[in-house]
Order: C-alpha cells, then sequence, then structure tokens
C-alpha cells in the first residue's frame, strides 16, 4: 500500500443534512422491521424534497401484519427522526407534523428471495457486488485521521444545539478537514472548514465567534493546526435556508461520509436501509472487522479488505488483504489466516456479527465505523 503524501481532505455531515435524514429515515423503518421479526428483508429508499417526503422500497416478511403495521407507522417514524434532528417547522427545513409523506411498499422479487434464501439453513448474498474494509493505526478509533476529526466537529454542532449553548444553530451543518501527511503518518491539520445552519437573526460576527469558540479550538486545538492553517466558517455568508428545504435529501448519497473519508476505495453500494442479507451493509461491515483485526493484532499498521459476492451465493467470489509493510506471500497468509478463523459466508457474517437486530438507526449518522460513542460487534 502506498502511504499518503503530501495534504488528504475528508467531509462529514450533521444528522439534520438532507441525505442524512433519508439514510436515517431508511434505518429507522428497517429497525421497526427487525424489531417485529428478526429474518425480515428490507430495501429501503427515501428521499426528501422541501415540505415532502417519499418512502419506498421493497420488503417480505413471514407474518403479512409486520408488513401492515410498519407500513401503517412510517408516517409516525419520519416524524419521529425529523423532530429528533431539529426540525420544527417549515421555516426550519421542514415541518415534521405537517409535511407531506408518501409510503410506497411492495412485495420483495420472488426471484431474489429463492436466491436468497436457498433452505437448509443456507443464505445466499442478497446482491451482487464488492466491499472493502479499512483500518489504520493514526486514531484509537484504527480510523483515518481526517474523517474522525470531521465527524467530530459536526457531531459537537449538534450537541451545543441541543444543549442550547448556541442557540442561534439550527439542524444542517457539513464540515471538512485537511491534513498534512508525511511519510504516511497525519503531521498537522491545514485547512478546516464548517458550514452551519443558523437562525435568520443572528449576524455572521456572532456565528463565526461562536464556532471558533465552541466548536473549533474544542475539537481541533491551535496546537493541531498548521501555523498557516486555513480556517473557513459559512465561507458563502448567511446560511439560513437548510434542510430539505435548502436540498434534496436521497438515501445512500454520503457512502463516503458512512466509511473512511475517501482514504480507502469503495464498493458503491450503500448501506442504510438495507437488511444484513443485503451483502452491501453486512460484508461491508465484516471486511471492516478484518482489516480491523490485523491492525489491531499488530501485523500491520494499515490494512485494506476487499470481499466480493454473486447474488444468490453463500461463498465470497474474492477474498484479497493488502497490508502494509507485507509481501504478496505474506498478505496471502493474512488472508488465509483471516479466512480459516471466520465464516464469511452471509449466514457467517450475521451470526458473527449479531446483525439481526434493530441497530441501525445509531449509525446512520457520523459514520458507521470507528464509533466509540457505540458498542459495534463490527468494532470489537
Amino acid at each position: 500500500m502506498t502511504p499518503l503524501a503530501g495534504l488528504f481532505s475528508s467531509e462529514s455531515v450533521s444528522e439534520g443534512h438532507p441525505d442524512k435524514l433519508a439514510d436515517r429515515i431508511s434505518d429507522k423503518v428497517l429497525d421497526a422491521f427487525l424489531a417485529r421479526e428478526r429474518e425480515a428483508r428490507v430495501a429501503c429508499e427515501t428521499m426528501l424534497a422541501d415540505q415532502a417526503v417519499v418512502v419506498a422500497g421493497e420488503f417480505r416478511t413471514k407474518d403479512p401484519q409486520v408488513f401492515r403495521a410498519v407500513r401503517a407507522d412510517t408516517v409516525r417514524l419520519v416524524a419521529e427522526v425529523l423532530r429528533d434532528a431539529g426540525y420544527t417547522d417549515a421555516a426550519s427545513g421542514i415541518d415534521p407534523d405537517r409535511c407531506e409523506v408518501q409510503v410506497r411498499f411492495h412485495g420483495q422479487s420472488l426471484d431474489i428471495a429463492r436466491g436468497v434464501d436457498r433452505g437448509g439453513g443456507v443464505l445466499g448474498a442478497g446482491d451482487q457486488g464488492l466491499m472493502f474494509g479499512y483500518a489504520c493505526d493514526e486514531t484509537p478509533e484504527l480510523m483515518p485521521a481526517p474523517i474522525v476529526l470531521a465527524h467530530r466537529l459536526v457531531r459537537r454542532q449538534a450537541e451545543l444545539r441541543r444543549a442550547g449553548t448556541l442557540p442561534w444553530l439550527r439542524p444542517d451543518a457539513k464540515s471538512q478537514v485537511t491534513f498534512r501527511y508525511e511519510d504516511g503518518r497525519p503531521v498537522e491539520v491545514t485547512a478546516i472548514v464548517l458550514s452551519t445552519q443558523h437562525a435568520p437573526d443572528v449576524d455572521q460576527r456572532t456565528v463565526h465567534a461562536g464556532v471558533h469558540r465552541e466548536i473549533l479550538d474544542v475539537v481541533i486545538p491551535p496546537a493541531r493546526r498548521a501555523r498557516d492553517c486555513k480556517v473557513w466558517i459559512n465561507p458563502t455568508g448567511s446560511f439560513v435556508t437548510g434542510g430539505p428545504h435548502g436540498d434534496t435529501g436521497l438515501t445512500g448519497r454520503k457512502i463516503i461520509v458512512d466509511t473512511y473519508g475517501g482514504a480507502a476505495p469503495h464498493g458503491g453500494g450503500a448501506f442504510s436501509g438495507k437488511d444484513p442479507s443485503k451483502v452491501d451493509r453486512s460484508a461491508a461491515y465484516m471486511a471492516r472487522f478484518l482489516a480491523r483485526q490485523v491492525v489491531a493484532r499488530g501485523w500491520t499498521r494499515r490494512c485494506l479488505v476487499q470481499l466480493a459476492y454473486a447474488i444468490g451465493v453463500a461463498e465470497p467470489v474474492s477474498f484479497l488483504v493488502r497490508a502494509d509493510g507485507c509481501d504478496a506471500a505474506r498478505c496471502r497468509e493474512i488472508a488465509a489466516a483471516l479466512a480459516g478463523e471466520f465464516d464469511l459466508t452471509p449466514a457467517g457474517i450475521v451470526g458473527r456479527l449479531d446483525l439481526l437486530r434493530p441497530i441501525y438507526y445509531p449509525v446512520a449518522a457520523y459514520g458507521h465505523f470507528g464509533r466509540d460513542d457505540l458498542r459495534l460487534t463490527w468494532e470489537g
């Protein structure tokens, strides 16, 4: 693996960002299904635009009452997610109680169902695709430093908004952090961007001073920054119009935010709204688990794992390990050791990581990996 050199940036978004609202609604629906039926099949997509929300997808349950119950409850679930993110009315970005919610649920394709549930306890992959996992020793979370700090900035923004410390903060926000790397190690922060929605009656001087004092200096103190570190706060000026009123939100548009901030490849499949039979989600979690094992065991400083599957087939089509400082023979040895220790079929992954639980709504914002605030099996 070629170590990073020069400047590298990662971004994050808050839970109130329109795309994250879509992810969170999709995972809220998924959790509602799994809470009622552990083996429910769920593929839920959400779109938000202004004062309208569309929740659609393909679903299969053994008990038809479960399907009907979640469908009937979806309008309430949408309102709950919007309120949880901090939206209160149309002026804030979307009205959780008066927005239009369209629910378009239908059954899972029988062709897919036959390929996934093979009988005899065999679970075929819910789709074809390739998934990547990554880990490195740059941070205690074994994650790249830029994405860790980018997440912390927007999480801090949300915490202050909820606490009322900066009462003019509003839910929609984005961050970006740039590090200078030398010999593969993050040395110093060279640029910080934070854009935050705010109340219409606050001036930009107040916004800048509050963001500097309560967010930037807390998350990235001056000692971690380069002497000429560039800082941009709301670089376009006023940011009053936010949420779905300012931009359309779609499930699956923040896949780099959800993973490694661009420090590793991505197979292209989103996570949110998908039950664990979909390897887009479960195999990506397993790939992270495996990469984390390699780094945590001290075998390397950086590890990249790729898994690939064919729809309806249980065993992976391919399994690759790339470990920093290891030649091809050693990488093959590591891959063989991991394949011998862990079951990489969908059923094996689901069982090992205990994925048939309503655990997905909390990870739909601020990253699916490196979370020290949640007890996630793939981070163990």
